[in-house]
């Protein structure tokens, strides 16, 4: 059973990672911009660059595998316009052999990036999907949940200061910048706070599902913790039904009890992407951005001075630091973009990263100035049907953390290079190693 368990892993792996990893390798071997920007771990690291050299041989550039842009404008209409969707539809008419495949493949984990996953699905079932959760998103709702976040943000430097009191150093991403978010989509789902490592270990295994090109290795990793979390989920589904309750999830289970319309696949998906999409993305924004400000002394000088500026000094951060690099879109019909024609069924890759650095609209791009004027035309929360559905859940709880830690501890500086996180598509720290100097009273 465990043997067949492993073909029919390897079968899917070959179909979404294996082939296109093979492909996409030649390519990045040959010198490719866009295969490089997707593989090459240098790139990876620091693409800025790579962006701008990619932004000089066009808007919109054919790269063989479809189309790539990293241009403002370009990737803001592709994101609004209706001519282009997220799902990709298998042919019907696909040969024999890949028909095989798929079939002996069997059945795809709920990951973020399969249907009936939000992310992978395009009106009216996106609609439908959305509808069910936005009132706990609102303006109103999370300006409710900020008194909440701030004593989150006080509990967690208190306990970071006492752990550090020995040798005055501690890691920014595990003891703070990722308890945070987690802590607060715990108790907004409610499911249990006490389980917040593990939703962020089985996180991080959902987030490597985003790139395309996984080994193996890492396919398998992600597809088992996705199915641990899926198995969990379904288990707490029961706990919410003995013991309901005022939270996102007891109003999603009660939806589907009394509405045949929502399956238990899609009831699912849509818990375990506000659970991990709840934290992923502002696990990012805490990080890079308080790496900004230890940079950048003089940033934090004018926060300091300034504290009014905090909300633009998010946006900026969101801008430079983009935690969602890149993003895709098929098109649905024939169409246009930049002039070119664009057949149904192209592929676009929007690098959201270069779109945000681009000094057509943002003047110096490579500087961080948290007065930017402009800094909140970014569109690091994506755009159209699609735009983040956390936004204003990220930007409260970025400002409450950054805010509170260099409050706290307005010397803080690093205590060596960060680690980057392994994954393309978000970008971000999983170790952030710093040292904390004697607290400010809280």
């Amino acid at each position: 059973m465990a043997g067949s368990r492993g073909v029919r892993r390897a079968v899917r792996w070959g179909l979404r990672h294996g082939m296109i990893r093979r492909a996409i390798g030649k390519r990045a071997a040959a010198g490719d911009l866009g295969a490089r920007l997707m593989v090459d771990p240098a790139v990876v690291a620091e693409p800025f660059a790579h962006y701008d050299e990619l932004r000089t041989r066009g808007r919109l550039v054919d790269t063989g595998f479809g189309r790539i842009s990293a241009h403002h404008d370009v990737v803001t209409a592709v994101l609004r316009s209706t001519d282009f969707g997220v799902g990709m539809r298998i042919p019907d008419n696909l040969p024999a052999l890949l028909q095989l495949a798929v079939k002996a493949g069997g059945r795809w984990s709920l990951g973020p990036v399969e249907p009936p996953s939000m992310l992978a699905v395009d009106p009216p079932d996106h609609t439908r999907y959305r509808k069910l959760v936005t009132r706990a998103f609102t303006a109103r709702a999370i300006a409710a949940l900020r008194t909440r976040a701030e004593q989150i943000a006080a509990d967690l430097l208190d306990a970071l200061a006492t752990r550090a009191a020995g040798d005055g150093r501690g890691d920014l991403i595990e003891d703070y910048a990722a308890l945070l978010p987690a802590t607060v989509i715990a108790e907004m789902l409610g499911v249990p706070v006490a389980m917040r490592r593990q939703f962020l270990e089985w996180g991080a295994s959902g987030a490597l599902s985003l790139d395309i090109g996984l080994s193996f290795r890492d396919f398998r990793r992600s597809e088992r913790d996705i199915d641990a979390l899926h198995s969990w989920m379904l288990g707490h589904f029961e706990t919410i039904r003995r013991t309901p309750g005022d939270t996102i999830l007891s109003a999603l289970v009660t939806a589907y009890d009394e509405d045949d319309t929502l399956a238990e696949d899609e009831l699912s998906s849509i818990a375990m992407l506000l659970l991990a999409a709840g934290f992923e993305t502002t696990v990012n924004l805490i990080g890079s951005g308080a790496a900004l400000l230890m940079a950048h002394p003089d940033q934090l000088a004018v926060l300091q001075a300034e504290p009014e500026r905090w909300g633009n000094a998010i946006d900026e951060m969101l801008r430079i630091e983009s935690p969602v690099q890149r993003t895709g879109r098929i098109a649905c019909r024939d169409t246009e973009v930049a002039g070119q024609a664009v057949p149904a069924g192209t592929p676009i890759a929007l690098l959201i990263g270069g779109a945000n650095r681009d000094p057509a609209v943002f003047p110096d791009p490579a500087r961080f100035d948290v007065t930017r004027p402009e800094a909140g035309r970014h569109v690091a929360f994506s755009s159209g049907v699609h735009y983040c559905l956390g936004a204003a859940l990220a930007r409260m709880e970025g400002e409450v953390a950054l805010r509170a830690l260099f409050d706290r501890f307005p010397g803080l500086a690093p205590a060596g290079p960060g680690h980057r996180r392994p994954t393309r598509v978000l970008r971000g720290y999983d170790a952030l190693p710093v040292t904390l100097p004697a607290p400010v009273s809280a």
